[in-house]
């Protein structure tokens, strides 16, 4: 099947550039200028992962990021013109799954989309039901339940927690969660963990403030408390 892609790019000589790249690897790509018009696309194709860009004419790249999370949890990756922390950190909380910086090269693009596709595609192994307390992971399914009741994670969210629960009180650091959920061939950093981690909190424990079962261990990283 043709991989489909949705670039959101208000700046037409970005969008062209970016949309030859991606054809050049065989993917399908579908171009919008605006986050109305990302919207209005994405409720009539379906589409395998979006690209936006964070500064949109109308509603911004936030906030198409925010809505698109509503109705899926295909891989979103965000794109800011500069490595400035708080647009990445806002990226990553509103729902994207990635995060690139312009100027970007065309290989880079590309091997952050193939990482996410392998996340994607990739089948879970037969594992049974894992029992944490209240938290239940049911891998197979790729459904989580806390306190009976199912709590929807996306499909990064969920990776981070499986490897969190593949060994239960084991520290795992921040490059290797970023090896082992990203991919081995990833060049970003830490910050893409922390972010998801905090997402994943507010998700499963009963006070993100207070964890019960995703711990920081400071220095080291993160465990899954048995």
């Amino acid at each position: 099947m043709t991989i489909k892609i949705l670039v959101v790019e208000d700046d037409e000589r970005i969008r062209t550039a970016v949309r030859l790249a991606l054809e050049k690897e065989g993917w399908e790509v579908f171009e919008a200028a605006s986050g109305e018009e990302a919207l209005e696309i994405f409720k009539n194709q379906i589409c395998d992962i979006v690209l936006i860009d964070i500064m949109l004419p109308g509603i911004d790249g936030f906030e198409v990021c925010r809505a698109l999370r509503r109705i899926s949890d295909l891989p979103i990756v965000m794109v800011t013109a500069r490595d400035d922390t708080h647009d990445v950190v806002a990226g990553l909380e509103a729902g994207a799954d990635d995060y690139l910086t312009k100027p970007f090269a065309p290989k880079e693009l590309s091997a952050r989309i193939r990482a996410l596709l392998r996340r994607v595609r990739v089948p879970t192994p037969h594992l049974s039901t894992l029992e944490f307390g209240d938290l239940k992971i049911l891998p197979d399914q790729g459904q989580i339940i806390v306190n009976d009741k199912t709590i929807h994670l996306t499909r990064t969210e969920f990776q981070l927690l499986l490897e969190l629960a593949s060994v239960p009180g084991r520290v795992f650091s921040r490059e290797e969660l970023l090896e082992r959920v990203w991919g081995k061939d990833y060049f970003g950093d830490g910050r893409l963990v922390d972010v998801h981690v905090r997402r994943l909190r507010k998700k499963i424990e009963p006070e993100d403030a207070k964890p019960r079962y995703v711990i920081t261990v400071r220095g080291f990283g993160y465990k899954l408390k048995n």
